[in-house]
């Protein structure tokens, strides 16, 4: 994937969820590495998500990943402390405001897991009852 590619997808898929809960101000800027390598930003403000193609030097913290891992991360697939345990994700700076923008990828994980669940009852073939 080119740069361009991981950035549209990462924004699509952040910007869908609902910061509403968090009232503070976080800065995240998110080094991916290897293919498509490039910078950018998300910012949450008073419940609000801004993602930007720059980098942010006045930032709280910066997630090193590959662009794969990190589109994996924001659609639900990969869970983030799970590759920071498993070194697939790098941290710099405030590990507590890391953990705090993983809260908004754990709830697209949740809701991926709840609609997948609704598929499941609904695809379920009807039980025949014998007369």
């Amino acid at each position: 994937m080119t740069y361009e590619e991981i950035f549209s997808k990462s924004k699509e898929l952040i910007i869908a969820n609902d910061a509403s809960g968090i009232k503070e101000h976080l800065a995240v800027e998110v080094d991916i590495t290897g293919e498509g390598a490039g910078a950018f930003y998300i910012e949450l403000n008073n419940g609000k998500i801004a993602v930007e193609p720059y980098e942010y030097y006045d930032r709280d913290c910066k997630l090193i990943i590959s662009g794969e891992n990190f589109i994996s991360i924001c659609n639900g697939s990969l869970d983030a402390v799970k590759a920071f345990t498993n070194g697939s994700l790098k941290i710099e700076g405030d590990i507590d405001k890391a953990l705090k923008m993983s809260e908004i990828f754990n709830a697209v994980k949740e809701k991926n897991e709840a609609n997948a669940a609704k598929t499941e009852t609904k695809s379920a073939p009807a039980k025949k009852t014998k007369k």
